[in-house]
């Protein structure tokens, strides 16, 4: 399969990143008031440590896709990003995947400590919200509501949240002999598709549900999409996982293997993952179908997941 490659992903590598970082600098360091020099500093290693910003790329792509620009698109991609990298910090914590390195860099936890990781994941949600619902999107306050209900839809207990539950579950961390539930791949994908796949859903559909009147052709679309984006996504990290190098991925590598989680690479091999992997890439680009070149730059997407190592 070829995938199609733009120039726009390109182009938000290059300059569109670092403008985006300097808008979370001056969101986290000013907005609300303020807050702690400890907690601020934290929260800054948190979310200013580099990263693909896939996910707010995907949200002002999508917002471009329906024709809409200004100081929403940007607030809503900076929302979904906080709320990306509170998920992380607390997903490194000790009680959960204890890992000591993200991004290349120490984790929160390790650079600082345990309680400042907890309260910087939960500065980073509140302040996504915070974002979200304030006056300068320049937002409808109903099209604000919309996206507020389905950012915490997305991150809660029906999305990420639950998803990480599931996943804990799975590891047997709550069986009192620790026996591991064994997971078939219809299993992997409700599990990833709650756990990783809800934020990238999110991101694919933010643009749709910015019109004041939501196209449902266009949202239903979106939402396949970044469904299938969404599995693509976690299949690559399984195989990055197996494959990888830990300096490159800036993280360790090999530990779902290692504590015999259930992933795509350990259910279907590599070569059965990388078949499922294209296959999710033809979902997804057959649902970008109806939107034609202009949304080359969602394409982008997919050509990048497919090869990345990090």
């Amino acid at each position: 399969m070829t995938l199609h490659v733009s120039h726009q992903l390109a182009e938000w590598s290059k300059g569109g990143i670092a403008a985006f970082d300097a808008e979370l600098d001056r969101l986290i360091t000013t907005h609300g008031g303020p807050a702690p020099a400890r907690l601020v500093a934290a929260k800054r290693h948190a979310a200013l440590a580099g990263g693909k910003r896939l996910r707010p790329y995907l949200v002002l792509e999508s917002a471009r896709l329906m024709g809409i620009a200004g100081a929403g698109p940007l607030s809503v991609a900076a929302a979904l990003e906080f709320i990306h990298c509170y998920s992380l910090v607390h997903d490194d914590l000790p009680a959960m995947d204890n890992d000591d390195m993200r991004r290349g860099r120490p984790t929160v936890h390790r650079a600082y400590d345990e309680a400042t990781a907890i309260l910087v994941g939960d500065g980073l949600q509140t302040l996504a919200f915070s974002v979200l619902s304030g006056p300068e999107t320049g937002l409808d306050p109903a099209v604000a509501l919309r996206l507020i209900r389905a950012l915490a839809e997305a991150s809660g207990m029906a999305g990420m949240v639950g998803g990480q539950m599931l996943d804990l579950a799975a590891e047997g961390r709550f069986d009192p002999a620790g026996r591991q539930i064994p997971l078939t791949a219809e299993g992997i994908i409700t599990l990833q598709g709650m756990k990783t796949g809800a934020l990238i859903r999110f991101g694919a559909v933010a643009g749709a549900l910015m019109q004041r009147e939501v196209e449902n052709g266009a949202f239903q679309a979106l939402a396949r999409f970044g469904e299938a984006l969404g599995l693509a996504f976690q299949i690559r990290d399984d195989l990055i996982d197996v494959e990888g190098d830990a300096i490159v991925a800036g993280k360790a590598t090999g530990k779902d293997s290692a504590a015999g989680k259930g992933t795509f690479v350990t259910l279907l091999g590599l070569e059965g993952a990388r078949a499922r992997l294209e296959a999710a890439n033809g979902e997804a680009l057959t649902a970008l179908e109806r939107f034609g070149p202009a949304a080359d730059g969602l394409r982008d997407v997919l050509a990048f997941n497919r090869l990345r190592t990090k």
